[in-house]
């Protein structure tokens, strides 16, 4: 499942500066939105409201830190790697906002400039 067909790839901008996905560079968040910050399975996270130019898995149910989820694993449409996950559907109470947004993981992208 693609989430956008948009050939457009905007400029994502997080805390450090613009940042693509590692191996293809591709930017598959919209500078519209404001990150939130989260622990992803290898580090530092953010949840996004929308996400661009990402295809979505099949969802499967998982036990995060913050309780048990349905979610399906999100991946650049363009270089097929795996950048997070899509909340499908919170099981907690406390943790229904999160529904229906993605969590992209800093370890899979790299600043657009090249700097550390």
């Amino acid at each position: 499942m693609v989430l956008t067909s948009s050939p457009v790839v905007p400029r994502t901008v997080m805390r450090g500066g613009t940042r693509g996905v590692g191996v293809c560079r591709a930017q598959p968040v919209t500078p519209a939105v404001s990150p939130q910050s989260f622990q992803g399975s290898h580090g530092r996270a953010y949840l996004f409201n929308s996400v661009v130019n990402v295809g979505c898995g099949p969802a499967e149910q998982r036990l995060l830190l913050t309780g048990l989820h349905s979610v399906a694993d999100i991946f650049c449409q363009s270089c097929k790697t795996t950048l997070g996950w899509k909340y499908e559907q919170a099981f907690e109470s406390s943790q229904k906002y999160k529904e229906g947004k993605f969590i992209i993981e800093m370890s899979h992208m790299v600043k657009e400039n090249g700097w550390d």
